[in-house]
């Protein structure tokens, strides 16, 4: 594939949707303007069995360099994911063992094929991490280890909060950057790509280049999907649109966003231009219905995992489900304190009978988020943000905080 070097493009990828660049912008464009073709990378943990929109956005910024002309790695995790990354986390991970890092994998190409071109001539590139870091001796380790330091680790949030809270901290964890980091070592790569809260870990990455390799790596990290709470949108937080999800799943999943969401996930998550972007939030400023620009928003999501046609499916499925008659006009309306129990804020309002009849209703699937469809599972559930429920097979109620 002939490298591009257009300006224009080279600009879109440096900026869109991007949070911060190391060492600097001048540094990667001056790279990308040169003509040579460059290596990519960005690595995937398989803590669980599907992708979902917080991998794709970064993902999709993988493909822009592909697009490009230049050389796209996807890195499955299978070693680092058995450490167990603490980015973020304030306990510490359940292990995984091979077998089910492997299994929660197996579907990860596939999903990703949606965005990165796979192939023999030019193709993106599958890697997995246990074929060097498996390798490594524990003499090797001990040396790589002399590159990072205690200092470094324990200022990181997540640590300092777990002293606070008089939580363990593992040895296992501390190696985590160092594991991820070397990845950019075996593989030699000019840049890596990842979300924000990957930062840490791929700045570890760029200083073993230096030391070891004695060459600038670039990191790009991407923009982060938060929903009201200020939450990222992924797995941990149980608010994940998942690539598992059906096309109609997907649709309605993103029509149950907050309005302060769509303009940043048109950027990070469409193929929509600037310039529509730049309309569709001047026409929510004018008073527009926010309902008509998040229906584009969540038909232009739909459409790149699924095409038009299954797009253009969901939205007249919604429209019908939804629209008209789905949801009753004069659905009950409850007020609740943020935090409170689910099961507590319907027995209180009389909508259930008693925490028994609502634990009856969790076990037979009866509860569910009105707009997507999404099953309410957990006997625990918590209100943390504005909700539409469905609660047996007639009964509407929407929850406010």
């Amino acid at each position: 594939m002939k490298i591009n070097t257009d300006p224009k493009k080279i600009e879109e990828f440096l900026t869109r949707g991007v949070e911060n660049v190391y060492p600097n912008k001048e540094f990667i464009r001056k790279q990308l303007l040169s003509g040579k073709k460059l290596k990519m990378y960005m690595g995937v943990d398989p803590t669980g069995p599907t992708l979902h929109l917080g991998h794709m956005i970064p993902m999709k910024k993988l493909a822009e360099f592909q697009a490009l002309g230049h050389e796209a790695i996807l890195l499955i995790g299978d070693f680092t994911a058995m450490i167990g990354d603490p980015t973020d986390k304030k306990a510490v991970r359940k292990k995984l063992t091979r077998k089910q890092v492997m299994q929660n994998c197996r579907l990860y190409k596939k999903q990703a094929s949606a965005v990165l071109k796979f192939g023999l001539f030019d193709g993106a590139k599958l890697k997995f991490n246990s074929n060097w870091l498996a390798k490594l001796s524990f003499a090797d380790i001990l040396e790589l280890s002399s590159n990072l330091t205690y200092a470094q680790n324990i200022k990181r949030s997540m640590f300092q909060e777990r002293i606070k809270e008089d939580k363990d901290i593992y040895l296992n964890e501390f190696m985590y950057p160092l594991m991820q980091g070397y990845d950019s070592v075996a593989m030699d790569v000019d840049g890596e790509v990842g979300g924000n809260d990957q930062m840490f870990n791929m700045l570890v990455g760029r200083d073993l280049m230096k030391k070891l390799k004695d060459k600038e790596k670039f990191v790009i990290t991407t923009k982060i999907l938060e929903d009201q709470t200020g939450k990222k949108m992924g797995k941990t937080e149980g608010n994940m649109v998942a690539l598992s999800d059906s096309s109609d799943e997907m649709f309605g999943k993103v029509m149950s966003w907050t309005d302060g969401m769509m303009i940043p996930a048109f950027e990070i998550c469409t193929n929509v231009s600037s310039e529509d972007i730049e309309k569709y939030k001047k026409e929510l400023e004018s008073g527009v219905n926010p309902r008509d620009i998040k229906a584009i928003l969540a038909k232009e999501i739909v459409k790149v995992y699924y095409g038009v046609e299954k797009a253009d499916k969901a939205e007249k499925n919604f429209v019908e489900t939804f629209k008209k008659g789905g949801l009753p006009e004069n659905l009950e309306e409850i007020k609740s304190e943020k935090g409170k129990f689910l099961s507590e804020v319907l027995v209180a309002s009389k909508i259930v009978a008693s925490k028994s009849e609502f634990r009856r209703l969790i076990l037979e699937n009866a509860v569910s988020e009105a707009v997507s469809g999404e099953k309410i599972t957990d006997p625990n559930y918590k209100i943390e943000k504005e909700i539409t429920l469905k609660v047996g097979k007639k009964r509407f109620v929407k929850i406010t905080i």
